[in-house]
């Protein structure tokens, strides 16, 4: 169908480009209106809509939140984009032509993304309310607050040569105890990841003593926690583009940055919902591994798979617990068992602010996607592997504001501390 890109209806009128359009401001009767990025909830209920939203990713420069890719479109999911202001006329049009029905969940992401910080500007000092930058100063004061209780290493740098510091969490003995590893950070843009495993250190240390679950937790397991898994990414996102998702590693003949680091796993890599184009948000990279951040990890938790007994790594957004698999449709050995453990989580989670969870399996439950680091634990032999995406449902999706961290945090701890608990009784 013929697309109009002169004019589009708004509201009784109608809203035409300016002769010297810029993308941000376009005429409307005798007044500027302002074009600003949107965030659109697409509803695709015929193979058509998909086969539009793929053309569209094509053609135009769409950022996919949910699902992560063009080619994860199906019939009767939610779709939510993220379209720059350039492009919002010929979006407009292209969806009142085809009749696909469609919400505008952010009206103005610049809005949102300034919105993030509700308190005003992040204080200088280091806040567990606040998105805070990446800085080694955190991890130094921290893991010396408490030798008792914790210490850290150096498992590798990342390709920009940030030192990639775990945090290991447990009453020292003298003997290794079994373990549970959670990263969190994966994901660039994905924000309140981070702050919630800043978040965990901080109470598992406050509330050892007195925290019954938390004090049995340390004293009979150790807790390994890698803050922030892509620091470049996320250092990025401070100081560059806002929605920036992969590494940021380069390789010469390609203009491309970065892989997705949740795609650079060695289960199924880039075969089910993983893209081999370098563009690509959901790139597989050059070969399973390539990104080092992913090798420093693995290459940890390979050396020391004997005693990681859990696998936790923390997203967002969906409000999903997810478990093995999601490179194939395939049920884990562990099927029923990672089920009821993931509904317990998620019951236990709902019981404090009602906020409720979906948990299954990552390729039924949410779609199909190659390389994960979950899939790859599991079959390392790391029985309980989860994948938290955490608030929202896609209202502020990866913007989502300060003033839900301490909420989403307090919710998440009582999941993650009843996967601990069930994990320690269960050791296998």
């Amino acid at each position: 169908m013929p697309v109009n890109l002169k004019q589009r209806r708004e509201g009784g009128g109608w809203l035409i480009p300016h002769k010297s359009h810029n993308s941000t401001y376009c005429t409307f009767g005798f007044f500027f209106v302002s074009y600003r990025d949107k965030v659109f909830r697409l509803k695709p209920v015929l193979d058509e809509h998909v086969t539009l939203i793929k053309d569209l990713a094509k053609n135009i420069e769409v950022d996919f939140w949910s699902p992560e890719g063009a080619e994860l479109v199906t019939i009767d999911m939610d779709v939510d984009i993220h379209v720059p202001a350039q492009y919002l006329n010929i979006v407009f049009t292209i969806l009142d032509q085809n009749d696909m029905e469609h919400d505008v969940l952010i009206e103005d992401v610049q809005v949102a993304v300034d919105g993030q910080a509700d308190g005003g500007p992040t204080p200088r000092a280091h806040s567990y309310t606040k998105y805070n930058n990446w800085n080694d100063s955190w991890i130094a004061s921290i893991s010396s607050s408490n030798p008792n209780l914790i210490s850290k290493q150096v498992i590798g740098n990342t390709y920009e040569g940030r030192p990639m510091t775990l945090l290991k969490l447990g009453k020292k003995s003298s003997s290794s105890k079994p373990a549970i590893f959670m990263d969190c950070g994966i994901h660039a843009r994905e924000w309140i990841s981070p702050a919630f495993c800043q978040w965990f250190v901080k109470e598992a240390l406050s509330t050892y003593g007195s925290d019954a679950q938390m004090t049995s937790l340390l004293n009979q397991m150790d807790v390994y926690v890698l803050p922030v898994f892509n620091i470049d990414g996320y250092d990025y996102t401070h100081k560059g583009s806002r929605m920036w998702r992969k590494t940021r590693s380069r390789k010469s003949g390609s203009s491309c940055i970065g892989a997705d680091p949740n795609r650079n796993f060695n289960a199924g890599w880039c075969t089910l919902g993983a893209s081999s184009n370098p563009c690509s948000d959901t790139f597989c990279g050059y070969s399973p591994e390539s990104e080092i951040e992913v090798k420093n990890v693995a290459n940890f938790i390979r050396r020391n798979k004997a005693i990681i007994k859990a696998y936790i790594t923390i997203h967002s957004y969906s409000q999903l617990l997810l478990f093995p698999y999601s490179y194939t449709y395939d049920l884990a050995q562990h099927h029923s068992e990672l089920m009821q453990v993931a509904q317990g989580a998620s019951a236990a989670l709902r019981s404090l602010y009602g906020t409720r969870y979906t948990s299954g399996p990552g390729a039924t439950t949410i779609y199909p996607a190659a390389g994960g680091s979950d899939d790859w634990a599991y079959d390392l032999g790391v029985k309980y592997s989860y994948t938290f995406e955490l608030r929202d449902t896609g209202r502020y999706g990866f913007l989502l504001p300060e003033s839900q961290i301490k909420p989403t945090c307090e919710e998440t701890m009582l999941a993650v501390k009843y996967i601990a608990a069930y994990v320690r009784k269960n050791i296998y």
